[in-house]
């Protein structure tokens, strides 16, 4: 089975996270934490400041790791190593997703949208589950 490895941004404000929905692919309309694959000798947090800056024209600072998670998909393997992340510049302005939403971080937060199976894991580290 085919592993990918991305990085994803956990990006917070006081007491929500940005959360995108995806706009495309075989998990359209389905929520993530915005992020992407690591190119060849990238560092996980180079790689997390060019997605977002990409993804979203925002430059973000990268703090500590949340979570490193493992899942399997149908047609794949996913390592996502996730951090916590604040906006230092930008808009948050959505270049690829279709959607976005600031979630309270409350006991809601594991049903607000229809998680991905991987960043359900990082909600539930999040929830401290």
């Amino acid at each position: 089975m085919k592993t990918i490895e991305v990085v994803a941004a956990v990006i917070y404000q006081r007491n929500k996270i940005f959360a995108t929905q995806r706009g495309y692919g075989e998990f359209k309309d389905k929520w993530e934490f915005p992020g992407g694959k690591l190119e060849s000798g990238e560092t996980p947090e180079d790689a997390l400041v060019r997605e977002i800056k990409e993804e979203l024209e925002t430059n973000i600072k990268v703090g500590k790791l949340i979570k490193t998670v493992d899942t399997d998909y149908p047609n794949f393997h996913i390592t996502m190593h996730v951090y916590k992340c604040s906006v230092i510049s930008g808009e948050l302005k959505l270049m690829e997703h279709e959607a976005a939403k600031w979630l309270e971080i409350d006991e809601n937060l594991a049903t607000a949208v229809d998680w991905l199976p991987a960043d359900m894991e990082v909600v539930k580290a999040i929830m401290g589950q």
